[in-house]
């Protein structure tokens, strides 16, 4: 089975914002070197935990340190932008990197609805949705929009002989009927939806798949939550930033990841409940553990390949993790032979 990373670049309490972006290149090149698959990175906005803000500025980054992993976007919220502004960024972007940029697009403002008005004052954006990805996937793609189009004529420059591989992220089931429809890659966010939906979703977008000139058949991938360490209690220990988190995220307060031994508060008896149901769904633990636990997964989900993102306060235990995921699931030989 594949494994790949997400990062998006967290703000930890201890660090300045420009090191935490430095740690999300350094861990661009470490994962290339574990075998890895893909390195995507996030756009969020107004976010003070959150930082990838720009992920194709990142991601040409990631391009000149790195020379086979695939990059790409999750994902660009495309309703903030032109199409072909997008499709030209991502066109650079696979001129730096041929053959290796993935661009994930997705639907929602990735930000509050105030600051998604400043980036894009159109109120109904979100509605084009589906016209703009078609718009997108002709230009990436290198194909002329219909006559009757205003864009018929216009193309979208760097011209090369590879071009960017579009992806529908989602975490519900428009995004998986609207792959499904146009043919195109799908990758569900499970660690937004805490697994809710998931397997409903991948049956939906399989079922309705239609398949164009590029994809014959669906190709789906699902990103999750995990954290592994060399025991249990370890684990546990460093996942104490996160629930902290995201208690405190339930209660509208949001911020950078605590240490572990500041992570505690009292809580009241319905968060009690709410963070022993979170623990319990929670894909952490020993590197045994969780690799059973992915696996587990991803044969329930009939997927071969799983995108891990990791919040920890400490950078280091961020990459001890997916050092020990990477040996578990063998991913040097797997880049090797491929």
């Amino acid at each position: 089975m594949k494994l790949s990373v997400l990062d998006q670049s967290v703000a930890t309490s201890d660090h300045s914002h420009d090191m935490t972006l430095q740690n999300t290149l350094e861990l661009a090149g470490f994962c290339e070197e574990l075998g890895y698959n893909r390195f995507w990175v996030s756009e969020h906005h107004n976010h003070p935990t959150i930082l990838g803000t720009a992920p194709e500025i990142l991601m040409g980054a990631i391009a000149a340190r790195t020379r086979k992993i695939r990059i790409g976007s999750a994902g660009i919220m495309l309703p903030h932008y032109a199409s072909l502004k997008v499709a030209e960024q991502f066109r650079v972007l696979d001129a730096l990197a041929p053959g290796r940029i993935d661009l994930g697009v997705g639907r929602a403002p990735g930000s509050d609805q105030l600051t998604a008005r400043l980036l894009n004052p159109n109120l109904y954006a979100s509605d084009e949705f589906p016209q703009k990805i078609m718009e997108l996937k002709a230009w990436v793609d290198g194909e002329e929009l219909p006559s009757n189009h205003p864009g018929h004529r216009v193309h979208a420059y760097p011209a090369t002989e590879t071009h960017p591989t579009l992806w529908v992220l989602g975490s519900s089931d428009y995004g998986a009927q609207l792959a499904a429809h146009l043919g195109l890659n799908y990758a569900f966010a499970h660690f937004i939806t805490d697994g809710a939906g998931t397997k409903e979703a991948l049956d939906l977008y399989r079922k309705n798949f239609k398949p164009n000139g590029e994809n014959q058949k669906p190709c789906s991938i699902v990103c999750v939550w995990a954290l592994a360490a060399e025991t249990e209690e370890e684990a546990w220990i460093q996942f104490e930033s996160r629930m902290r988190w995201r208690m405190d995220r339930n209660m509208g307060v949001l911020g950078p990841l605590l240490p572990p031994q500041n992570a505690s508060r009292t809580m009241r008896p319905d968060e009690d409940l709410y963070m022993d149901e979170f623990k319990k769904n929670a894909l952490v633990g020993s590197v045994q553990s969780v690799e059973n636990k992915l696996l587990e997964l991803a044969n329930h989900l009939e997927i071969d390949e799983l995108v891990i993102i990791t919040w920890t306060h400490d950078h280091a235990v961020q990459r001890r993790s997916y050092e020990l995921l990477a040996e578990a699931f063998n991913l040097q030989n797997q880049s090797i032979a491929a």
